[in-house]
C-alpha cells in the first residue's frame, strides 16, 4: 500500500495545530485502506523498500486451480504417487543448478523462480496432476526419466501463476528508453540550430535571447513558472509582438492583454474572456507558456527553453528534455546555468545536431558580507529575508512588523495575483513597504528590487531519489539562484549584498557561493500516456499504479544520460482513484494533475471531481461552489488563511481540468471570477498577516483554556453553556469557526437546531405543569 495515501482522508483537527507563535495546519493521518490482492499477477507492495529492489518485488503468484471436470487418468495408468516420493522429486528439481539457469533465461529470477516453486509444489501436493505430469514423475521414480524433464511443466505452471512473462519481451520493449530523440521524427527531420545563453542569475542571458524571439516572425518561450510566463506574455505584447499565453489553468489571447503590473490598468479594464480557442480570437504566431504545456505539433522560428538546468529535476526534468528533443524550431535558444552544458552536447550528439554556447558574466556586484545579520533590529531598507518553511516567514514577518516597518511577504502556496501584489508593494518607490520576507519561490519567476539577501537558515526539505522528503543544506544551485536576486541591474540597488542571520552559517554560505554549480549528469523521463495504454493492454488487470511500478522497475534508460523522474506524485493519485470506474486514458490525465498530496482538503476535493466525472455528471459552478463551501469570509487566523490557499488550489486544479474534460467541466468563466475573488481576499489576509498571528495565538490561549476546563470534569457545564447561548458567538464558538472546525453557515444552521430543540422541551414543561 502506497505510504501516504490516507493524508486524503485527514481534517482539519485542532489539535494537530503547531502550538508556536505562528501555527498552520499540519496533515493528520488516519486509518489506512487495506485493498483486496484478488486475484492479479501483478499486484505491487507499495514501500520504498520494494521500490528500490528488483522487478519481482513487484509480483505474487496468482492461485493456479486445477479444472474440476479432469479425471485423474495419470493415476490410472501408473498408480498413486506417494507423497514423500513427490516431495523428494520436487526439492531435487529445485536445487538443480540448471534450473536456474533455464529459469532465468525466460524471466524468472531468483525471487520469482522461488515464489513460482512454492505455487508448483503445493499444486503438486494438493491437487491431481495433469495426466503427462503424473506419467511423467511416475517414469522418473521408475528410473526411466530424469529430474530435468519437469521443467517444461514447471514453466507451463509458472507463465499460470506470473501472467506477465507470456509478455515480459514485449513489455520490455514498450519500455526501450534508451533513445528518446527518435521519438520526434518530425523534429529529427528538422535542420535546428541550438544555441546556449549561459550564465548566473542577473547576467542578461534571458534578455539576449528575449531579442531574437521579439523580432522573429513566430515563436515559443517555455519557462518554468506561470509568473515567468506571464512576465514574458506582457513583456512581448508591450513590444508589440502579439503573444498568446498558455499555462495548465489559462488560455489568454494577445487582446486580453492587461499589465499585471499596472493595477490601475488592470482595473480599469477587465479581462472579459479567457478561452483562446473563442471562434473570433486567432492564435497568435507568439507564444508564452509553462514547459509541461510546450506544443510539439506546431513549427516555430524561435524557441527559448529557460532555465534549462531544471531537465536534471527529479520531478519535472523530463518536460524539459521533452522541449528540447521535440520542439519544431528552426532556432532553440536554451538559457540557464553553464553546469548544464555538457549534457546539452551530448544530447545534441544523439540528435545530429550543433551546440554554439554563449557566455554571460553577472552585470552588477555581488557581495558577501563579513558579519551576519545577528537581529531583526538590524534590517534595513531593501532587505529580504529568505526562509525555507512558512513557520519562519510567519514569526519573521511578525517580529519586523512589530519593529515599526512594513512588510512584503511571497512564499509558494499563495496565488499568483497576490505574490504579483506583493512584489509590486515592495518594488514600487512610493510604498511605505521597504522589507520582503520570502521563500525560494523568488529565485525563479519575480523580479524584485533586492538589496540585501538574507538567509534566515540554510536548511531546507528537498526530495531524494527515492521521492522522500529530507532535510539538507541548500545546494550550490539554489545558493547562487537565491543570493543572485540581490542587485538588480538598472533598479535601484545595482549592488547587491548577502548574508546570513546566524554568524554560523555565514561560513557555509561563503562556500557554497564561491564554488561552481554541480554538473548536470542527467536529463528526466516520463513514461507517457500511450506507453501506458501499451502496458495495459498486455497486462489489462493491473491498477494504473501497478502499471506504472512495472513500467518504472522494467524500462531500459541510457543512464549516461537520462533518468527515470520520481512518480512518487502520480502514483499517490492512482492508489487514491484507484476504486474509481474510470477509462484509462482519462485516469493517466488526472493523475497528471498538478496538486500539492500534503494537503487533505485538496485531495479529498480531487476524489470528489474524479467521482463526480465517472458518473458522466458535469462538474458546474454550483457542484463546485457546494465543496468548498462557497462564499468564503476573509481569514481571521492564519489557519484560515491556509484554508483558503487550499481552496485557491482546488480551483486552480478545476481550471486545469477543464482544458482537458471541456464537456464536464463548463464553468471555466465562473470559476476564475471566484478565484479572482478568492485572490482578491487572500491578499487583503496576507496585507494583515500580523494581525492574523495575533489571533491565532488568542485561538490557542483559548484553547487551552478550553482544555482545561474538561480536564476538571465540566465538560456537561459547557455543553449546557453552548445550548443556552447559542445565539450569542462565545468563545467556543468563535474557536471553531476560526479553525476552520465549522463554518459560519453550519454555525448558523446548529443555532436553529438548537433553538428548535429547545421548544419541544418547554411544551414538555408545560404540560407537566398542567397535570400538577
Amino acid at each position: 500500500m502506497y505510504k501516504g495515501f490516507t493524508r486524503i482522508l485527514a481534517l482539519y483537527c485542532g489539535d494537530k495545530v503547531q502550538q508556536t507563535v505562528s501555527p498552520f495546519l499540519r496533515s493528520n493521518v488516519l486509518c489506512t485502506r487495506k485493498d483486496k490482492l484478488g486475484r492479479l499477477g501483478y499486484i505491487l507492495l507499495r514501500t520504498k523498500k520494494h521500490d528500490r529492489g528488483n522487478p519481482a518485488a513487484l509480483f505474487v503468484p496468482v492461485p493456479v486451480k486445477p479444472n474440476p471436470d479432469d479425471i485423474n487418468i495419470g493415476e490410472e495408468f501408473t498408480g498413486r504417487l506417494k507423497k514423500q516420493d513427490l516431495l523428494k522429486i520436487l526439492n531435487k528439481f529445485y536445487q538443480k543448478p540448471e534450473v536456474r539457469v533455464l529459469a532465468s533465461e525466460n524471466g524468472l529470477d531468483d525471487q520469482l523462480l522461488h515464489q513460482a516453486f512454492l505455487s508448483f509444489r503445493r499444486h503438486c501436493l494438493e491437487h491431481d496432476l495433469p495426466p503427462d505430469l503424473h506419467i511423467i514423475i511416475s517414469d522418473i521414480l521408475q528410473g526411466a526419466g530424469h529430474v530435468d524433464d519437469l521443467f517444461p511443466y514447471f514453466l507451463r505452471h509458472a507463465r499460470q501463476a506470473f501472467p506477465h512473462l507470456d509478455c515480459l519481451e514485449d513489455l520490455k520493449k514498450i519500455s526501450d528508453l534508451r533513445t528518446p530523440a527518435n521519438w520526434y521524427p518530425e523534429a529529427r527531420g528538422m535542420n535546428r540550430k541550438i544555441i546556449f545563453h549561459a550564465g548566473p542569475t542577473n547576467s542578461g542571458k534571458t534578455y539576449h535571447a528575449m531579442e531574437r524571439f521579439l523580432t522573429a516572425k513566430s515563436g515559443v518561450y517555455c519557462g518554468p513558472l506561470k509568473l515567468l510566463a506571464t512576465e514574458i506574455y506582457h513583456k512581448s505584447n508591450k513590444h508589440g509582438t502579439p503573444c498568446d499565453l498558455i499555462t495548465g489553468e489559462e488560455r489568454r489571447h494577445a487582446t486580453q492583454c492587461n499589465s499585471l503590473t499596472n493595477e490601475a490598468e488592470e482595473t480599469e479594464a477587465p479581462e472579459e474572456q479567457y478561452l483562446i480557442q473563442d471562434d473570433e480570437l486567432t492564435p497568435s504566431n507568439h507564444v508564452a507558456c509553462t514547459v509541461e504545456m510546450t506544443s510539439l505539433n506546431h513549427k516555430y522560428e524561435v524557441a527559448i527553453i529557460d532555465e534549462i538546468q531544471m531537465i536534471g529535476d527529479r520531478g519535472r526534468g523530463w518536460a524539459w528534455t521533452r522541449a528540447i528533443l521535440g520542439l519544431q524550431a528552426d532556432e532553440i535558444h536554451l538559457c540557464g546555468e553553464a553546469g548544464s552544458i555538457h549534457l546539452i552536447e551530448e544530447i545534441c550528439n544523439t540528435t545530429g545536431e550543433e551546440l554554439q554556447v554563449r557566455t554571460y558574466k553577472r552585470l552588477t556586484e555581488l557581495k558577501v558580507e563579513d558579519s551576519a545579520l545577528g537581529s531583526l533590529d538590524n534590517v534595513k531598507q531593501g532587505d529580504c529575508i529568505v526562509c525555507f518553511n512558512k513557520n519562519d516567514i510567519y514569526s519573521v514577518s511578525r517580529a519586523i512588523e512589530q519593529r515599526g516597518q512594513e512588510v512584503a511577504v511571497i512564499y509558494g502556496s499563495l496565488p499568483p495575483g497576490t505574490k504579483l501584489a506583493q512584489a509590486n508593494k515592495f518594488n514600487d518607490p512610493n510604498s511605505s513597504c521597504k522589507v520582503m520576507v520570502a521563500t525560494d519561490a523568488i529565485g525563479l519567476g519575480i523580479n524584485l528590487s533586492i538589496r540585501r539577501i538574507i538567509f534566515y537558515s540554510l536548511i531546507k526539505p528537498v526530495v531524494n531519489e527515492d521521492g522522500d522528503k529530507e532535510m539538507d543544506v541548500i545546494s550550490i544551485s539554489q545558493a547562487l539562484q537565491i543570493a543572485g536576486r540581490a542587485g538588480r541591474y538598472g533598479s535601484a540597488w545595482e549592488t547587491g549584498y548577502v548574508t546570513t542571520y546566524k554568524s554560523e552559517d555565514l561560513a557555509t554560505l561563503k562556500e557554497l557561493l564561491s564554488r561552481q554549480p554541480d554538473p548536470v549528469a542527467q536529463a528526466g523521463l516520463h513514461p507517457t500516456a500511450e506507453q501506458m495504454e501499451l502496458y495495459a493492454y498486455h497486462l489489462p488487470h493491473a491498477s494504473l499504479s501497478s502499471l506504472m511500478d512495472i513500467f518504472v522497475h522494467l524500462c531500459t534508460v541510457d543512464d549516461s544520460l537520462y533518468f527515470m523522474c520520481n512518480t512518487e506524485g502520480f502514483k499517490f493519485l492512482a492508489e487514491m482513484i484507484q476504486h474509481v470506474p474510470l477509462p484509462l486514458r482519462a485516469r493517466y490525465v488526472f493523475c497528471c494533475a498538478p496538486i500539492n498530496n500534503k494537503l487533505p482538503f485538496v485531495c479529498a476535493t480531487f476524489l470528489k471531481m474524479v467521482r463526480q466525472y465517472s458518473r458522466n455528471e458535469p462538474l458546474t459552478k454550483n457542484w463546485l461552489c457546494n465543496c468548498v463551501d462557497w462564499p468564503l469570509p476573509s481569514p481571521k487566523t492564519i489557519m484560515d488563511l491556509v484554508h483558503l490557499e487550499s481552496v485557491f488550489d482546488v480551483l486552480e486544479l478545476y481550471l486545469w481540468l477543464s482544458y482537458r474534460f471541456p464537456d464536464m467541466f463548463p464553468d471555466v468563466r465562473l470559476v476564475r471570477d471566484m478565484e479572482s475573488e478568492l485572490d482578491t481576499i487572500i491578499q487583503q489576509g496576507i496585507f494583515q498577516i500580523t494581525r492574523l498571528l495575533r489571533n491565532s495565538e488568542q485561538v490557542l490561549r483559548d484553547e487551552d483554556t478550553d482544555v482545561s476546563m474538561l480536564s476538571n470534569k465540566r465538560q456537561t457545564r459547557v455543553a449546557s453553556h453552548v445550548r443556552n447561548k447559542a445565539d450569542d458567538k462565545g468563545k467556543l464558538s468563535d474557536m471553531l469557526v476560526a479553525r476552520g472546525l465549522i463554518t459560519p453557515q453550519m454555525l448558523k444552521k446548529l443555532q436553529q437546531e438548537l433553538t428548535a430543540d429547545k421548544k419541544p422541551d418547554n411544551k414538555s414543561r408545560n404540560n407537566r405543569n398542567r397535570r400538577k
